[in-house]
């Protein structure tokens, strides 16, 4: 073995420093935010905090006795759940219908998805379209406008013009036709590509809030927990405590109950990721780097 030169351990050296600087960065607000909500607040006086200062869950019981958190936090597992299966249907199947070089028009349809990658309507003309079609007020305007995704299909697209071609031959001989080609044959192949795709469009469904703003912020109870907490970020407790009527309720500080609901909202999808880290990432790389 080569001995290092001193250059080489000076960059290992300042490679691991700006790491752990990097890792410190994002790992202190989740550390803050847990110790805060833990802590007595009458103990806290500012500054660092690493360890919570007593313990005091009293934040958490405000929370969970507020029917608003416990109803927005339905409402974004609902659409957590939902949109990603929904758009994954119909996605699959244009990208599948993509790769089929002998479809009448091919060549445009591609021009035409990828067109809308760069350009898109803006805000104005997608609101009018959703009154038209009535959907504000309702649950599914969480849905529709994202049962598709062109850059999940040109994901899934690349993916499957990477899979043998033989395989479609054989079925096709055996007497199958597209539909049951693709469910039956191309689908269960697709298994880390789409695992890949779920965990894009579930993180977006699970941290949106905007078109809650935007089309659902007369109807309380289609509320999300995202935008619950936005709510909450410019609110004080004595107006949350307006719906709870328990002792506890006048123990929670304002900030040490923002913090409470901000980590209520993050949890579950730090708890999520790991999970299907190792499909995501083995996904991304092979749809986009086959073909």
């Amino acid at each position: 073995m080569k001995r290092r030169d001193i250059s080489s351990i000076i960059f290992d050296i300042l490679n691991y420093f700006v790491m752990g600087v990097l890792l410190i960065i994002f790992i202190y607000p989740i550390v803050y935010i847990i110790s805060y909500s833990l802590s007595d607040a009458s103990r806290i006086s500012g500054g660092l905090l690493l360890l919570p200062k007593g313990f005091n869950l009293d934040s958490y019981k405000l929370a969970f006795a507020n029917p608003a958190i416990l109803r927005g936090l339905f409402i974004s597992i609902a659409r957590t759940v939902a949109g990603p299966i929904i758009m994954v249907f119909f996605t699959s199947m244009a990208a599948y219908c993509m790769t089929r070089d002998d479809m009448l028009g091919i060549k445009f349809l591609r021009r035409f998805f990828v067109l809308t990658l760069y350009f898109s309507s803006g805000l104005i003309p997608m609101y009018l379209l959703m009154n038209k079609l009535r959907l504000p007020g309702t649950f599914f305007v969480y849905i529709i406008p994202t049962a598709f995704s062109v850059f999940n299909m040109i994901l899934i697209k690349t993916f499957i013009e990477g899979l043998p071609k033989e395989l479609e031959e054989s079925a096709s001989i055996d007497g199958a036709d597209d539909i049951i080609i693709f469910w039956k044959v191309i689908f269960p192949i697709c298994t880390p590509v789409i695992a890949a795709v779920i965990l894009f469009d579930a993180v977006a469904q699970w941290n949106a809030f905007m078109d809650t703003q935007l089309y659902n912020s007369m109807n309380r109870e289609l509320y999300t927990l995202q935008y619950v907490l936005y709510q909450a970020m410019s609110a004080t407790v004595s107006s949350m405590q307006s719906n709870t009527t328990s002792n506890f309720a006048r123990m929670a500080t304002p900030q040490s109950f923002k913090m409470a609901i901000t980590l209520i909202t993050i949890l579950p999808i730090m708890f999520v990721y790991p999970f299907l880290q190792k499909h995501f990432a083995k996904g991304l790389l092979v749809g986009s780097v086959k073909g």
